[in-house]
């Protein structure tokens, strides 16, 4: 992340050095606000500002997926980065990476068969996550 920030001629910061950890390290799909909190109390004159133009840079050199909804709200990965499927919890709004290999080659073939350039891809998967259903039954009292 920080060679490929560099070579776009952004200033590798203690701040955006905080941002980019905070994106690298979380495996739950953090939102913008959720990353400036983690890292307010360290850097107190950090902004939301900073955090939104660090995602954006992210994003311009394929560092960061936004996976963005409907309501308007978006989550960031910058775990695995590249296109692949998402289990959301549409309860407690969980949002877990999966691994589905079957899945990698559905959207080329499809493409493919349309006559499509493949850009990118999403594919998400809405239900109810173990610890939320274990919530529903009689005995989680």
């Amino acid at each position: 992340m920080v060679a490929k920030l560099r070579a776009q001629g952004c200033r590798i910061t203690p701040q955006r050095l905080a941002i980019l950890r905070v994106l690298a390290d979380s495996v739950g799909h953090p939102t913008a606000d959720s990353i400036y909190a983690r890292i307010r109390d360290q850097f107190p004159t950090t902004s939301l500002a900073t955090v939104y133009k660090t995602i954006a840079a992210l994003k311009s050199v394929d560092e960061v997926l936004e996976l963005g909804f409907a309501d308007g709200s978006s989550r960031y990965d910058g775990h695995r980065p590249e296109p692949h499927p998402h289990l959301i919890c549409i309860r407690c709004k969980t949002i877990l990476d999966h691994n589905a290999s079957p899945v990698d080659t559905l959207p080329r073939e499809i493409a493919r068969a349309a006559g499509y350039r493949l850009v990118s891809y999403r594919f998400d998967v809405y239900g109810i996550c173990p610890e939320c259903a274990s919530s529903d039954s009689p005995d989680a009292e």
